[in-house]
């Protein structure tokens, strides 16, 4: 397997390759003319190219996997580290190449030349497997995970709180004003029984995953976790966010967490609510 970007596929072939049909001949050149069986042309924002000996092959292209690029430093070595690897554990080249392609994806998201982790390649095979708005919704390990990752890119972390029992306008322009204080948002919700405790037998009215589902299915959160205690104290403990957001009807002195996450130099903002919104004063019309 060789794996050339597209300069070198150029000034190896002396071949243009301005498109796809382009890479594919000078690939097809390329190959007929040496032993190696496989080409994985790279192709920076582009993605890369898997094209085989045989002629009959079907050609694999994969789109570039990149949320943010940061840094393109070390992209390349990155596609053959990994790649080398997964076919000497016996992978087939298209999965490797996927993989490799992945990985590179995540390297370009670091500052300078960077390294990328196993477990960073698995929570993306793991965000491939899940629907766009469930994958959002973390457990401790994985949120720590992207915590992590936001922290290495200096992304400021901010944190909210609540039932989120029926969804309303409301609820949504609280996470709207929360996202504004940050570049990343966590939002937490109690579970099924804290809700219980808090709201009486009858609460809630959706389930804890249905609550979560929703939620991540907004623009302005990043990842959502379920926290089984009455408060988030714990949770944010684990967090530290850089800022901690509730709304009007808290004062400062009485946000969970307040003292705690302002001893380390973070924030706690208060900002406005959406008035005439309530998930209680909607239940109690309906059960009227």
């Amino acid at each position: 397997v060789v794996t050339p970007n597209l300069h070198e596929l150029s000034q190896a072939t002396q071949m243009s390759v301005k498109n796809q049909k382009e890479i594919i001949s000078a690939s097809r050149y390329l190959l007929s003319r040496h032993q190696f069986k496989f080409l994985v042309v790279t192709q920076s924002s582009k993605g890369m190219s898997v094209v085989c000996k045989n002629p009959k092959s079907k050609v694999v292209h994969l789109s570039a996997e990149t949320r943010e690029v940061y840094d393109v430093s070390g992209a390349g070595d990155t596609v053959v580290a990994v790649l080398a690897i997964l076919l000497g554990a016996g992978y087939g080249i298209v999965d490797a190449a996927r993989i490799s392609n992945i990985a590179a994806g995540i390297v370009v998201e670091k500052a300078q030349t960077a390294v990328v982790f196993p477990y960073e390649i698995l929570s993306r095979l793991r965000d491939r497997s899940l629907s766009f708005s469930t994958k959002k919704v973390m457990d401790l390990a994985t949120i720590k995970e992207n915590i992590n990752l936001w922290r290495e890119k200096g992304m400021k972390i901010g944190f909210t709180n609540g039932c989120f029992d029926l969804i309303h306008p409301g609820h949504i322009f609280l996470i709207e004003q929360a996202k504004k204080e940050c570049d990343k948002l966590i939002v937490a919700i109690n579970n099924d029984n804290s809700v219980r405790s808090i709201k009486g037998k009858s609460r809630p009215i959706q389930s804890d995953y249905s609550r979560a589902s929703v939620l991540s299915a907004l623009e302005s959160v990043d990842a959502v976790i379920i926290f089984s205690e009455k408060t988030p104290f714990k949770l944010i403990k684990f967090i530290r966010p850089n800022v901690l957001v509730k709304g009007s009807d808290y004062k400062i002195g009485q946000v969970v967490g307040g003292n705690f996450v302002r001893k380390y130099g973070g924030r706690v903002k208060i900002v406005d609510l959406l008035s005439g919104f309530s998930s209680s004063k909607t239940i109690s019309l309906l059960g009227s």
